[in-house]
């Protein structure tokens, strides 16, 4: 699978390199390359917005393309150009963070036409900082969500972009059907921010609502689970997995990745994305 990722402004592109799928229980999914070569796929990142932070705070945020300032016309013409040579069977977004950003990724999805979109609706940092303004957000909710397969909010997204409050799972079902009135064909609401025992996240299309239920681990290293799991579901999708099984498998995936979290930084440190990984004994 190829998927392309839009990365803090990402299009993580994945192209399906395994017929049947990747090995559910052997592979390891990374937001950047290392995931999608563990799920036999590759990635295509663009990146767009780069900001430089630690396991504690943000320090500074500088918007770039490869090595040089990123503008809308040169986000269009690297995403076309990517999936120009290599045909992407399913497409992760990540943060945009302005408005003109977003209308050229919407132009490069109109011309590049991959069906399979997964919006991760990125708007603020673990720490709590704002990482894109109320522009870029309505034309995120307006007009890019109804591009997507799939919108990932968490709960705090998720208050922004239905203007509710989410404080249960029926709030959580309510604030997707309001996504899914906004033009997203499928949601995924995160319930990791509530307080309970019970992590709980659901899923809900004009047809179903399905919920997924776990234990919540007690670890304040959890950075990078948003992203994981988006990339993750893009990269099971890709691979010729229902959306609904695209969830499961990446949640189950994220589970593992948290609970087996390294504990680096004085913060909040990342998960572990190797988790599942199996190293051949030749390396080791």
């Amino acid at each position: 699978m190829l998927i392309t990722g839009i990365f803090r402004v990402e299009i993580f592109i994945s192209l399906n390199l395994a017929p049947l799928g990747p090995r559910e229980h052997k592979v390891s999914p990374y937001i950047l390359v290392v995931l999608c070569k563990s799920f036999s796929s590759i990635s295509l990142p663009t990146t767009r917005s780069i900001f430089w932070l630690n396991t504690q705070f943000i320090s500074f945020r500088l918007d770039l393309i490869i090595f040089t300032s990123a503008n809308p016309k040169a986000i269009f013409n690297q995403i076309v150009f990517t999936c120009n040579d290599i045909k992407p069977d399913a497409i992760k977004i990540g943060m945009l963070h302005s408005s003109k950003i977003i209308i050229s990724v919407i132009n490069a999805l109109n011309k590049i036409k991959v069906p399979k979109i997964i919006l991760d609706p990125v708007m603020v940092a673990k720490g709590g900082t704002r990482l894109i303004d109320n522009k870029a957000i309505n034309v995120l909710k307006n007009k890019l969500i109804k591009k997507a397969s799939l919108v990932t909010p968490n709960i705090p997204e998720a208050e922004v972009l239905t203007k509710t409050k989410i404080n249960n799972t029926a709030d959580m079902i309510y604030a997707a059907n309001i996504l899914i009135d906004c033009g997203a064909k499928n949601a995924l609401v995160k319930g990791g921010h509530l307080k309970s025992k019970i992590a709980t996240d659901v899923f809900v299309n004009k047809n179903e609502i399905k919920i997924f239920k776990h234990n919540k681990i007690s670890t304040k290293n959890t950075h990078g689970t948003g992203c994981t799991l988006s990339s993750a579901i893009a990269t099971y999708f890709s691979c010729g997995k229902t959306l609904k099984k695209s969830c499961e498998l990446g949640i189950k995936y994220v589970n593992s990745a948290i609970g087996s979290n390294l504990k680096y930084g004085r913060g909040n440190g990342p998960i572990n994305h190797l988790s599942s990984i199996i190293i051949n004994k030749k390396f080791r």
